[in-house]
């Protein structure tokens, strides 16, 4: 047999090598994906650099270092890549949707559809309120009352209209928290649960729990402060949780509602500030952000057919369109997604209830041996995809091997040929 004829089995082997490599798993939009720890992911540690001085921390208090970065992407190999992540045959994202992190998932079922730079760290802006919300859904009781005081009025940017001396239910704060991101709201919750130090911390460690790792709130509105980070992933993850529980997402789902007024006053009309949850068919969440640092921010969530999903963008333009828009269209791109293939999943938390867990049961509790199911270390396809390729490999070995006996075979044919002829 010639050199020429043990050739196809090693073509094969090779195509099948290839074939395997080049569809993956994951399949990038654009440039190659690269992983988490390349020096080319932008952002895998800290966000962008502040444009103001927002963020310098008061005179005596440390700089925050950096949130250690996972040695593996929590959700999947595919939630380590930093551009876009989308399944394999899947049609292209929306165009129009520029944001520098994003990410669309179901709720339900956990599955991550496409994202781009999941795991990037960017600031949140007012869509941390969906963390705070969460810590007073469950630290508080709604029916409780919370009079307004002059140092919830006094706080800075966006407001719901607390007024000084008025009494209002905790529901009715929590519900001026999330339709209107009342910063007002946001320092009246953190009063009535211990102040704002405490509440940074009871929702740091939630987001501990929740497995949010990119997670680090410095305020409870969403102000820029000392290190201040969260993540597309992230706060899918923490809207999950939210929706979940009943008492943030009854006020969570409500369009627009009235609050009180002081005596001899009409009820005061508040209503979302969210297009998406005013206008996109079977919203059921939606919250918008803003900070010079952070940019624009979007977190929003709609029903269709049973499937619940949730779309993220952090530091967003309201370019070529409104980040509104493009958030809907984030949401009917994945709608578009059938589900069969993913890129990735929301974790379940690790950390047990009751919520009340100390700093050093979380470090114990993170130190233990993985206990995540298969698919959240390593999505079913890519596992077919691994024994593919060893499979392919295999098959290279033993093509290579079966060549060179048969040029050694032929090597010695030759030899006698030329013995024979003398």
């Amino acid at each position: 047999m010639s050199t020429a004829a043990a050739r196809p089995p090693v073509r094969l082997a090779t195509a099948v090598l290839a074939a395997i490599l080049s569809t993956g798993l994951f399949v990038p939009a654009g440039a190659a994906a690269t992983d988490r720890t390349g020096a080319s992911c932008p952002n895998a540690t800290l966000p962008p650099s502040p444009v103001d001085s927002s963020e310098v921390p008061a005179p005596g208090d440390p700089t925050p270092k950096p949130l250690p970065v996972p040695e593996e992407p929590i959700g999947g190999p595919g939630m380590g890549h930093c551009g876009v992540v989308i399944p394999p045959g899947a049609p292209a994202p929306p165009k129009r949707v520029s944001s520098a992190t994003w990410i669309v998932a179901e709720l339900d079922s956990g599955k991550v559809l496409a994202a781009k730079n999941p795991h990037g760290r960017y600031r949140p802006a007012s869509v941390i309120k969906i963390l705070t919300g969460l810590v007073a859904a469950r630290e508080l009781e709604l029916s409780d009352t919370i009079t307004a005081a002059e140092s919830d009025a006094a706080v800075e940017g966006s407001a719901v209209g607390l007024e000084p001396g008025v009494e209002y239910t905790v529901r009715q704060v929590l519900t001026g928290l999330i339709l209107q991101s009342g910063n007002d709201a946001a320092h009246a919750l953190a009063r009535k649960i211990g102040g704002t130090e405490e509440t940074v911390r009871r929702m740091n460690e939630l987001a501990e729990r929740l497995r949010a790792r990119d997670t680090r709130a410095a305020t409870t509105s969403g102000l820029d402060g000392p290190g201040m980070s969260t993540s597309a992933y992230d706060m899918a993850l923490i809207l999950r949780a939210a929706l979940n529980e009943t008492e943030f997402a009854r006020p969570a789902g409500t369009v627009r509602t009235r609050l009180p007024a002081p005596s001899g006053q009409p009820p005061v009309r508040i209503a979302s500030d969210s297009d998406v949850m005013r206008d996109y068919p079977g919203a059921v969440f939606g919250k918008t952000g803003f900070t010079n640092d952070a940019r624009h921010t979007r977190v929003v969530a709609a029903d269709r057919n049973g499937r619940t999903l949730v779309a993220v963008l952090l530091r967003g333009e309201h370019r070529p369109v409104d980040l509104s828009e493009q958030a809907a269209a984030l949401l009917d791109y994945g709608f578009r997604l059938n589900g069969d293939r993913v890129v990735g999943k929301l974790v379940e938390r690790r950390t047990p209830e009751p919520s009340h867990t100390s700093t050093a049961d979380t470090a114990v509790e993170a130190a233990q041996p993985t206990s995540e199911p298969e698919s959240d270390r390593f999505p079913r396809t890519g596992v077919g995809l691994l024994i593919l390729l060893v499979v392919a490999m295999l098959l290279l070995v033993a093509a290579l091997r079966l060549q060179r006996a048969r040029r050694r075979g032929e090597n010695a044919s030759r030899r006698d040929d030329s013995e024979d002829s003398v």
